[in-house]
């Protein structure tokens, strides 16, 4: 069992080591899969690159040493697709959602795409990468996330945009609700509770105790939404992913 992690634990220093040996396993991991991956891609073996995905997101907790625990599963119908909405608290969040659905189209950050190996094996699942603050490049990934619904893939995103720092829910921002009325989506909210103990964006070392968990709340339909306006829409988004949320 790890002690609690703090500033003033003498045993930080095994945490960092640990921290350490698990980001080199990961990275180690991940580029061995992105080169097969990159290589099935060009073979076009769609169903095998699908395993490759869900086998990668798994492997990353596997080496963690960490479970994720699911509540809510019965709110997925594996046959339909949808735009789902998370809280966005760590680097962990992408992997975690991808253990329960590994076929799917994410917005994000940027940068992401530049995280030497994770982000070429971003651009092989369909991540959309979008720029805060460039209004026309912005509309052009909103853009290139509806015709990856259209052709029959869930599109995620993190409706507050980027990491919290605080662990607290940010506010939610616009995008998502033009997605879900161009694609004609369901929204399938999710909770994430744990990542942000886990992996902070403000800390460099992983906390192996922290409890790691998955909520899959009621699909929130397109139908009952469209009609109402944005801002509406937006607070039943957000007070969605806030239930049974924890700040940590």
């Amino acid at each position: 069992m790890f002690p609690p992690v703090n500033s003033r634990n003498k045993f930080r220093s095994v945490y960092v080591v640990y921290t350490l040996l698990v980001y080199g396993l990961q990275y180690s991991y991940t580029a061995i899969l992105v080169t097969l991956g990159i290589l099935i891609s060009y073979l076009r073996l769609i169903t095998v690159l699908k395993i490759g995905q869900y086998l990668w997101a798994k492997g990353i907790f596997f080496l963690m040493g960490k479970r994720i625990h699911i509540r809510g599963r019965e709110n997925i119908n594996k046959h339909k697709k949808y735009l789902l909405i998370a809280n966005h608290t760590s680097i962990y969040d992408i992997p975690a959602i991808m253990t329960i659905i590994p076929r799917i189209a994410w917005i994000g950050r940027k940068y992401l795409v530049d995280i030497f190996g994770f982000g070429h094996l971003l651009k092989k699942i369909h991540f959309v990468p979008i720029e805060p603050g460039q209004r026309e490049k912005s509309r052009e990934s909103i853009s290139r996330a509806i015709e990856h619904a259209q052709v029959g893939l869930t599109v995620a995103i993190f409706p507050e945009g980027t990491r919290t720092v605080t662990g607290e829910l940010g506010p939610f921002k616009r995008g998502f609700v033009h997605i879900m009325r161009s694609a004609g989506l369901d929204v399938l909210p999710i909770t994430l509770n744990g990542f942000f103990a886990l992996k902070p964006k403000t800390r460099f070392h992983i906390n192996p105790a922290a409890r790691l968990e998955i909520i899959i709340h009621p699909v929130l339909k397109q139908a009952d939404l469209s009609p109402l306006p944005d801002a509406e829409i937006l607070e039943i988004a957000e007070n969605a992913v806030r239930e049974n949320h924890r700040n940590c």
